[in-house]
């Protein structure tokens, strides 16, 4: 354990992962923090703001467990929260073992594992047809019993990266390869979070794709915002924009969907993004996640509606701020677009400065630079930059964010 000497009876928080703008909304909210962090990923910034850190391997339970026992005899927990998404099953599991708000064990694990919340959710309206995978036949067999095209996806990871769509029982041998290459995988970006070991089949979903963005208070949930998706090719996302243009009908359609999901997962306290295909038979939710949606999808919504996930999520957890009392109305429209590059070495990148000028950007990131490698567009990871905008309806935010990602160039030498 590291950190500074307690010497305040404020509120201490436990951050599971996170950044350092987590910590320090929390600090803002007059709390302490001891943090649980990878060693790999504490920074000099976290040491400035934190009463202590645990650096450690936060998904390793045993680990975790008497190490948060002894830091709560010594601190007194008042809270336990996470924004990432291996924090969401050691935060169910601290939640519970030591009476704190936020998911328990059993809805973190549902809102992680996908084959646990699909068999979860069988049998009730909206469920989904999923079954796991257990070999080349079984690939073939989902097919005939559901139909194609289906979804191949990991139980257990994020960021689009792995899923893919079985268009035809031709393709069945094609998707076994990937499955069978993807678990023997260690070199993608978040290796040590996401072990590629089990597989799950789903039913395909048609129509358009929306999140919403949830709080959850004493298990009275208030949905934030829905927000409209774009993708390229079937599944990475390449932008977001909020509030959703939907019918009024879609929208409450929408919204009663995901309050029941969580009801049937039983999420009690803390934010939840869940992801929803609005189908020709209504809304069915894809996936959901007991933390913020990524994507700097909360900043979205503090631009468009005035609330800070991200400080809810800390502040809710420990007692620092009241509970929502309704859903907010929306002051603004917001849009993101993410950038996207042939694959090859980056030879220029132009336009960024204009760009970041602009009245209506409110953020740009360009995560490439000069002599750095891009590969081919196979997860979120691969996107090489993102605008931020805001404008007075969707509409024009989209418009404006798509015009703007179009001034950033970056090119690239395939050879």
């Amino acid at each position: 354990m590291t950190g500074k000497p307690t010497t305040s009876d404020e509120p201490v928080l436990l951050v599971i992962g996170g950044r350092v703008e987590t910590v320090r909304k929390a600090c803002e909210l007059g709390l302490r923090v001891v943090n649980v962090q990878r060693p790999e990923e504490y920074r000099p910034e976290h040491a400035d703001l934190v009463e202590a850190a645990l650096l450690v391997d936060y998904t390793d339970w045993d680990v975790l467990r008497p190490l948060v026992t002894a830091a709560h005899e010594v601190y007194g927990f008042s809270g336990v929260a996470t924004i990432t998404e291996p924090g969401v099953v050691p935060v169910g599991r601290i939640a519970e073992l030591l009476g704190l708000r936020g998911p328990s064990h059993l809805c973190a694990r549902l809102m992680r594992d996908k084959e646990a919340m699909r068999a979860h959710l069988a049998g009730l309206p909206g469920a989904v047809a999923a079954a796991p995978v257990e070999g080349p036949d079984s690939l073939r067999e989902f097919g005939e019993r559901h139909g194609h095209p289906f979804v191949l996806k990991p139980v257990d990871a994020a960021a689009s990266f792995g899923v893919r769509l079985v268009r035809g029982p031709e393709e069945s041998a094609d998707a076994w390869r990937d499955v069978e290459r993807l678990r023997a995988s260690t070199d993608h970006r978040f290796a040590n979070y996401f072990p590629m070991t089990r597989f799950l089949m789903e039913e395909y979903l048609d129509g358009p794709e929306y999140s919403v963005e949830s709080l959850s208070f004493d298990g009275r949930h208030v949905c934030l915002a829905v927000t409209e998706k774009a993708t390229v090719g079937a599944f990475v996302e390449t932008g977001h924009a909020l509030p959703a243009r939907l019918s009024d009908a879609d929208e409450t359609a929408v919204l009663a969907c995901v309050t029941a999901f969580l009801d049937a997962v039983g999420l009690g306290h803390g934010p939840a993004h869940t992801e929803v295909k609005l189908t020709s038979r209504g809304p069915r939710v894809i996936e959901s996640h007991a933390r913020p949606g990524g994507d700097r999808i909360m900043e979205l919504v503090d631009a468009a509606y005035g609330v800070d996930i991200e400080a809810y999520t800390v502040g809710w957890a420990a007692g620092a701020l009241p509970a929502l009392p309704a859903r907010p109305e929306p002051r603004a429209a917001a849009a993101t677009r993410f950038l996207t590059s042939a694959p090859g070495v980056v030879t220029g990148v132009e336009g960024v400065d204009e760009v970041r000028a602009h009245e209506g950007v409110f953020g740009v990131d360009v995560a490439v630079s000069v002599g750095d490698v891009i590969g081919p567009l196979e997860a979120s990871w691969d996107r090489t930059g993102q605008i931020l905008v805001a404008a007075p309806d969707t509409a024009a935010a989209v418009a404006l964010a798509e015009q703007l990602a179009g001034k950033i160039t970056v090119t690239t030498d395939p050879a």
